[in-house]
């Protein structure tokens, strides 16, 4: 068995966050659920923006159902154990959601290039022959990469009592409970890391830099309006998403997994907030796209 770490002193704080997660996670689930809906029961909205979107609204809706109840089963028992299977369960569901989020946001803002920067191509380039098999690749990706990750985390041997100082299975705070060498998997993550973190990044980043040049050449200022809108609603939410996982992954500390310093605080906050804040987050920007 792997166990949660204890709940400290703070039955006020504790039940404030409970309350807090699950509103975020109901509207979360809400918001998320009316797009998909609408996106499929309106015929107008079949079109590639608005696959990508449904695609992100269910992977934000799979993501928090993984973790978010773990999260507040914890604030509710004193010590709680969660199985080996379940563990790594939860960490499949998460790195797959995440690595497909990842590459998703990349197709999307491809797709947002073509749409201002190359309109006359866009129904040809972004046809359904083409953004089924983009989306599909991402989840694709996203399935390999979590594949990879867990299947080496799995193997380690542990030793000790097994305690979890996350409010999840998170991978980092469980390879610090691994009772062997761990540098094949920092490695695998680093390598992730790039491919999933970096390459996607540098693409939408030269994306935008295109579409704001192009925007900047509309005469019409409520045609600039609109464009900058979509474009500033779908980088904002990139910032959050990959700064927290940057945040999260790109830290090369080492310290004991019972250890109660500032950082261990930092990092369960820091894996709250991935896990529960930007999903809900995604939701106002999905809406502004709209």
């Amino acid at each position: 068995m792997l166990y949660y770490l204890p709940r400290q002193s703070h039955p006020r704080l504790e039940k404030m966050f409970f309350v807090l997660i699950l509103l975020m996670y109901l509207v979360t689930l809400l918001g998320n659920g009316v797009l998909i809906l609408v996106t499929i029961l309106d015929s107008r909205l079949h079109k590639p923006m608005y696959f990508f979107l449904r695609n992100l609204s269910f992977l934000d809706i799979c993501y928090t159902t993984s973790s978010v109840p773990l999260i507040l089963d914890s604030f509710l028992t004193p010590r709680k154990t969660v199985s080996y299977s379940t563990c790594f369960g939860q960490m499949f569901l998460s790195f797959t959601m995440g690595a497909t989020e990842c590459v998703l946001l990349g197709m999307m803002a491809f797709d947002r290039y073509m749409a201002i920067c190359n309109p006359l191509r866009y129904p040809m380039v972004m046809s359904k022959a083409a953004y089924v098999p983009m989306a599909a690749g991402s989840w694709a990706a996203g399935i390999t990469n979590s594949v990879v990750q867990t299947s080496q985390a799995v193997k380690l041997p542990f030793c000790g009592d097994n305690v979890i100082n996350n409010f999840t299975c998170e991978i980092l705070a469980v390879l610090k409970l691994a009772c062997a060498d761990i540098s094949i998997n920092v490695i695998s993550m680093v390598v992730a890391n790039v491919i999933f973190l970096g390459i996607p990044v540098l693409f939408i980043f030269f994306s935008c830099v295109f579409i704001i040049a192009t925007i900047l050449r509309i005469p019409s200022a409520e045609g600039r309006k609109k464009a900058f809108s979509t474009c500033s609603a779908h980088l904002t939410v990139v910032l959050i998403f990959y700064g927290t996982i940057l945040f999260m992954y790109g830290k090369s500390e080492s310290k004991d997994p019972l250890g109660a310093d500032t950082q261990d605080l930092a990092d369960k906050l820091t894996s709250l907030f991935y896990g529960v804040v930007t999903p809900m987050d995604l939701v106002h920007e999905k809406r502004l796209t709209e």
